[in-house]
């Protein structure tokens, strides 16, 4: 099974001016720089206290307690780099990289440069098998005709990768960490040398922390906890609302609206959502708007439902619960021809066709 086509036929012209012109005259596209210096605050206060905490009972197994936390606190420093990013804090681009490189490559070891490049073009083409890099061909398959050249291991894993997706996700900060290296190693990153170093300071003082306050084997268990629940929290925010949507037919795909409405879908809820998962959550906003400040999108979210529902555009909502399950239920059936490839053994291992 391919990725789902946009099956409700919208109109070829989605308004985006218009939309734009009303959320703007809202005010809904101005920095929130208050909300973001005390957010901020609250990230770089709680990292200091794990650290004091734990150079205060340094040698403790009780320490492992620490790195779910950690996790939490990796996560919600990673939204707040991906909001500098889209410029919803400053819309100065020198104060945009130094807050990226701070708190994406020294505090959490990822590359800003190597993320942008990436997340601009996930952006601009979202769920595009061509074009988007968070449905390109890797270790999930998100579309039938890719699935189809699977081979080997390769193939194995595509076929079970429905119930393999949350444990694999346990391994994303890790990934994440060795990409961030690999695309420093490549030319045409704007602060090459600054990221690296950043990335080097990131990993001798992670390593620094972890030995000075803990047994070897303690900080391999701390290190383990910390990196699995970083990269298991940061997957089960950015999956849901994309995963499983349609692939645009040209003509949506032109449309500025349509393309970002129609591949993106919002997980409902309320104020603990939205910083539970970053303001991810309202990705159709976000998407609409990338340099919206997130505590906006919450009061941007009716105006683009409106506006949606006047023209006859779908506008996807799930719970959270649903979401995952929209997402494994997809991930399932591209899988399945793989599956039903494989014949089946009979009595005594004897296989039938």
């Amino acid at each position: 099974m391919s990725l789902p086509s946009s099956t409700a036929r919208a109109p070829l012209n989605g308004g985006y001016g218009d939309l734009t012109l009303e959320i703007r005259a809202r005010g809904l596209l101005r920095p929130r720089r208050r909300f973001y210096v005390l957010l901020g605050s609250v990230n770089l206060f709680a990292l200091s206290l794990i650290v004091a905490c734990m150079v205060l009972w340094r040698d403790s197994w009780w320490l492992i307690l620490l790195a779910p936390v950690l996790a939490v606190v990796s996560t919600q420093i990673a939204f707040f780099s991906h909001d500098a990013a889209h410029r919803q804090i400053t819309h100065r681009s020198r104060a945009v990289a130094a807050l990226c490189l701070f708190h994406g490559n020294l505090l959490n070891g990822l590359s800003y440069g190597w993320w942008r490049a990436k997340h601009n073009a996930h952006h601009a083409n979202p769920n595009d098998l061509d074009t988007d890099p968070d449905v390109a061909v890797g270790a999930f398959i998100f579309d039938a005709d890719q699935a189809s050249e699977r081979k080997g291991g390769a193939a194995w894993l595509t076929r079970h990768q429905a119930v393999l997706f949350f444990p694999m996700l346990t391994l994303e900060a890790f990934n994440l960490h060795i990409v961030s290296v690999r695309g420093l190693l490549r030319p045409g990153v704007r602060y090459r040398k600054t990221e690296a170093l950043l990335l080097l300071a990131h990993f001798a003082l992670y390593a620094a922390l972890l030995i000075s306050t803990l047994t070897w084997a303690q900080g391999l268990v701390f290190l383990a906890v910390h990196q699995a629940l970083f990269g298991l929290y940061l997957g089960c925010s950015f999956a849901p609302s994309h995963k499983g949507m349609p692939v645009l037919s040209p003509d949506e795909a032109a449309d500025p609206l349509l393309r970002q409405v129609l591949a993106s879908r919002n997980i409902r809820g309320g104020t603990l959502l939205d910083f539970g998962l970053g303001g991810l959550n309202l990705q159709i906003e976000h998407h609409l708007f990338p340099s919206m400040p997130r505590p906006n999108l919450r009061r941007a979210q009716p105006i683009v439902e409106n506006h949606c529902h006047q023209r006859g555009i779908s506008y996807s909502e799930a719970t959270l619960l649903g979401a995952y399950g929209l997402g494994l239920r997809h991930l399932h059936e591209v899988g399945a021809p793989l599956r039903a490839a494989i014949p089946e053994s009979g009595p005594r291992g004897v296989r039938t066709s």
